[in-house]
């Protein structure tokens, strides 16, 4: 197993009518998006959930990471929900930022 430590997982969702390459997350980031989670639920607010949307985007779809918040207000929300939440559901997370196993 060890010859597989760092391995990216790749898949294609659609995304505006097209399609974007999304990374399955990593153990360790989805334990982050759990803290941020946690973080974002303290703030409260649509500011809140719209970073929580930015950050999952900007960890797991190739190119996103370039992304400025000014570029992810030109979307519709719905679209970064939906794509949000397939990359989560890709890495095994369900929609409370839980693994699938606890």
């Amino acid at each position: 197993m060890k010859h597989l430590v760092g391995k990216t997982i790749t898949e294609k969702i659609p995304f505006m009518g097209e399609e974007v390459e999304v990374k399955k997350l990593s153990v360790g980031e989805v334990l982050k998006i759990q803290r941020l989670t946690k973080e974002y639920n303290k703030k409260k607010g649509e500011d809140a959930s719209l970073s929580l949307l930015r950050d999952v985007i900007k960890m797991s779809v190739i190119g996103a990471s370039e992304l400025t918040d000014a570029d992810f207000n030109t979307f519709p929300l719905e679209e970064l929900n939906k794509v949000s939440n397939a990359i989560l559901k890709f890495s095994g997370v369900n929609e409370q930022g839980q693994s699938e196993g606890n």
